[in-house]
């Protein structure tokens, strides 16, 4: 029964990739040529722009790849962290990347 299970997720799998593929590639031809002047692609050329999409922006590891380890480290990393280290930390993002986090408290003169 496994095997007949496993055979249909594989089967699932397969006709989301068509599907998926099949959108992508009338989008493509939708937009393309009409906007940039552009050819018309076929299957194995929508692939490939799939293939070289996920190589360049995402990885083939799905929805939780690098990301989540990135967050997971990142928790890690704070929850070993003093105040002190914690304040610096945000100090040096705020330098960085603006507003993060509660504001610090700034002592009355």
């Amino acid at each position: 029964m496994a095997e007949q299970d496993q055979r249909i997720s594989e089967a699932i799998v397969r006709e989301q990739s068509r599907l998926r593929n099949f959108i992508r590639r009338r989008v493509w031809n939708r937009l393309m040529p009409a906007l940039f002047g552009w050819h018309p692609i076929g299957f194995w050329q929508a692939v490939g722009i799939l293939v070289l999409s996920r190589i360049l922006f995402g990885g083939f590891r799905g929805r939780h790849g690098r990301h989540m380890y990135w967050r997971h480290r990142m928790r890690e990393r704070w929850e070993q962290m003093t105040p002190e280290e914690r304040e610096k930390f945000r100090q040096s993002m705020r330098g960085r990347c603006g507003s993060i986090g509660p504001p610090a408290a700034v002592p009355k003169a």
